[in-house]
Parts: structure tokens; sequence; C-alpha cells
């Protein structure tokens, strides 16, 4: 695993190394990372999530996601744009979630901002900032992986020009890689191979 080649898992089948952990990643992994995700909502979702993850490892995101959702109304734009001072404290005792204070505000500030978009404003910047999948050559090991690239650069300053916060280049990214922008999966990877429904 050192070299950060695809690995067989229980089935035999190579996946990306990250995904052979934990169960929850296998089934992360095969089923949701890379897949294009669009809506406003569940690009908020994601969004936010990737921001509470700053600092911490996905798994523990993942783990709490349920939690997550239950807490932010399913992450819908409208209702956490409505959330009041006593939502917010509900939010920052509520064990189900990272209590953060820094990303709990952000999330609901961020809310606050989009519930004024127009329908499909948010989809339609974040996928302007897709890249041209025929111009990357698939990663062979994680190395090959990228933190950072030009076009997460580009959707953060965009993202923060229009008043949205914990937004970074690396958060971007990491949205980019998880709702489908860019396919990171390994080049020897089961899941770029043969995704489901191929």
């Amino acid at each position: 695993m050192s070299d950060g080649a695809a690995l067989a898992g229980p089935d035999g089948a190579l996946r990306c190394p990250w995904a052979l952990s934990t169960e929850d990643y296998v089934s992360y992994h095969d089923e949701e990372w890379g897949r294009p995700v669009h809506g406003d909502d569940a690009l908020f979702e994601r969004l936010s999530l990737e921001a509470f993850q700053s600092g911490l490892s996905w798994i523990t995101i993942l783990r709490r996601r349920p939690g997550f959702r239950a807490a932010f109304a399913d992450f819908g734009i409208t209702e956490v744009a409505a959330f009041t001072d006593e939502d917010r404290e509900r939010l920052l005792a509520d064990p189900g979630i990272i209590r953060n204070r820094a990303k709990v505000d952000a999330t609901l500030a961020n809310a606050r901002v989009l519930v004024d978009w127009s329908p499909g404003e948010l989809d339609a910047l974040i996928w302007s900032h897709a890249p041209d999948p025929e111009g990357r050559s698939a990663p062979k090991t994680l190395s090959d992986v990228p933190a950072v690239t030009p076009e997460s650069t580009a959707l953060s300053k965009a993202l923060k020009k229009r008043g949205l916060r914990f937004v970074g280049p690396t958060t971007a990214y990491a949205l980019m890689q998880a709702c489908g922008l860019v396919n990171d999966h390994l080049e020897a990877c089961v899941s770029r191979t043969s995704p489901p429904g191929a």
C-alpha cells in the first residue's frame, strides 16, 4: 500500500487504497465518490460537509452524515437559511455533528447567501469549473492525485467572490472529486473501469 497503487478488496476487485480501510469507505467509494452530483441542495450538502471535514478525516464526517442531515434539515437551502439563533445553539450542542462554531456559522451564512440565488445557479457555477476530462490522465497511484488544481482555485475564488465561506481551494477540489467534476479513481480501480450502470 506504500506506493499508493490500487489494491484488491474483499471481492478481489482492485480499488483505490483509501477505500479499503473501513467498510463505510468501501460502499462510499463504490457507490458515491466521483459520481456526478447535481442539484443546489445536494451540492450545498456536499459543500457544507467538505467544510466540516477540514482538518479531520472524511470517515469522521461520513459516519456522522445522518446526524448532519437530521440537524441541518437535509441541507435544504431554504430551510437552513431560515434557522434562528435558537437553531444555532441547538447545533452547537448536538453530539451528532461536529460542533465547530466557525463551521456551523459558515454553513448558516452560506445558506443565507444561496437562498437569494436563482434555482440551479449554484449547480451551474460549480459545474462550470469542471475540467475537460480528455485533458487529464488517469492517476496510477495516490501520489498522482493532486490536492489543489487551477480549476479548484478558480472555483474557490468564484464562490468566495459570491460571499461563501470555508471554500478554500483544497475544499473546492475535494468537492470536485466527490461530486464527479473530476474522476480521480485510480487507473486500475474497478470504479473507473466499470462504473455502476456501465
